[in-house]
């Protein structure tokens, strides 16, 4: 009766949306116009064709008498998996087509249940969802469109996916917007019982100068390269102490990641750098200069530039972030059970031969 529900992912923006940036390396550093009146977005999921019109060898599934086209399916099943590697992708078809086929089929119904309960999506509804993602990604419209881009993703169709999410939303809301309610005890239990949650650990703000051994040429002694990078760095720590700029002298240095930036590495916590470079840095007081570092990197010179100790956010801080959170997770479990009880209710008919493999126990 249920089907896989792979179709979650496909519909639930913060999904979509990739999750997170990625945590920084262990490594030290290897280092369109706003309309004036938002738009009805139309709700209608594809052109309809009727089943009996069609080919039968054309038609995917028909979904309450609507056919749902091999040729869309085939044309969502090259986009999504533009970036893969042939073989994989010829290794993973049957999947790939089930996935797109339980999409579109999810997409109908909720454009169906739409219609019917007569909910819109505007333009302003998308450009607020849009925004929150864009946000939770600490990047702005241009970067994250590139973002997408590079993961092989137009961005005007990740916004369609945005547009389906937000419909999906309004109808669980409607339904089962009693549901929802997130009260303060409930927030404070959350609190109460995920308490390590909301500690911050002591972070330091570093700028650093890394002079690397040079071992380009491949005939070069190791060791003289070593001891050729630590007479450099001994030179620019001697300017430092003299008065020469930090900052300056970190660009002038270059070959490292964070030399543009006039070696500035921002705040870490612990466990982030390697060890020899962590114990100086977290010894230093602001605004103080360490003598040449080690490191399996090279040879450092450390500056301490800000500090935060150990904090605790408090209930109070916290609560609106907790309640958000928790909305989140109760929407994610009411779509997931929202799109099963629409499929049920359907009427989808398979082509003979095209019937979709049983689904695994528990789904």
């Amino acid at each position: 009766m249920k089907r896989y529900l792979t179709i979650v992912a496909w519909l639930v923006i913060l999904v979509v949306a990739f999750g997170c940036r990625q945590k920084p390396s262990a490594e030290t550093e290897k280092e369109g116009p706003e309309p004036n009146a938002p738009a009805q977005v139309d709700t209608n999921v594809v052109e309809p064709k009727q089943a009996t019109k069609a080919a039968s060898d054309g038609v995917a599934v028909t979904v309450n008498g609507v056919a749902i086209m091999e040729t869309d399916i085939e044309a969502d099943i090259k986009k999504m998996t533009a970036q893969a590697p042939p073989a994989y992708v010829e290794q993973n078809k049957e999947r790939f087509r089930q996935q797109v086929l339980d999409r579109r089929i999810a997409i109908q119904l909720i454009g169906e249940k739409a219609r019917a309960a007569k909910i819109t999506v505007t333009e302003e509804d998308i450009r607020v969802q849009v925004n929150e993602i864009v946000d939770q990604q600490r990047m702005s419209v241009e970067e994250f469109k590139k973002m997408l881009q590079s993961r092989g993703m137009d961005y005007d169709e990740w916004e369609q996916q945005v547009q389906w999410g937000v419909m999906l939303g309004k109808l669980v809301e409607a339904d089962f917007g009693d549901q929802l309610t997130i009260t303060d005890t409930d927030a404070n239990n959350f609190y109460s019982a995920n308490i390590k949650q909301f500690d911050t650990p002591e972070q330091v703000r570093v700028s650093h100068i890394l002079v690397l051994p040079d071992t380009t040429d491949p005939n070069t002694d190791p060791n003289e390269a070593k001891a050729k990078a630590l007479a450099k760095a001994q030179d620019l720590l001697k300017q430092i102490k003299e008065g020469a700029d930090f900052a300056e002298l970190a660009k002038a240095t270059g070959g490292y990641p964070s030399a543009p930036r006039g070696g500035d590495l921002g705040f870490r916590p612990r466990g982030v750098w390697d060890e020899p470079f962590e114990k100086v840095a977290f010894e230093l007081k602001i605004g103080q200069t360490s003598d040449v570092v080690e490191t399996r990197f090279g040879y450092h010179i450390i500056k301490v530039t800000d500090r935060k100790e150990a904090s605790r956010k408090t209930f109070e801080q916290a609560g609106d972030e907790i309640k958000s959170m928790l909305k989140r997770r109760k929407q994610s479990e009411l779509f997931q059970k929202y799109l099963v009880q629409l499929r049920t209710e359907a009427n989808i008919v398979y082509p003979p031969g095209k019937e979709p493999p049983p689904a695994p126990p528990g789904l």
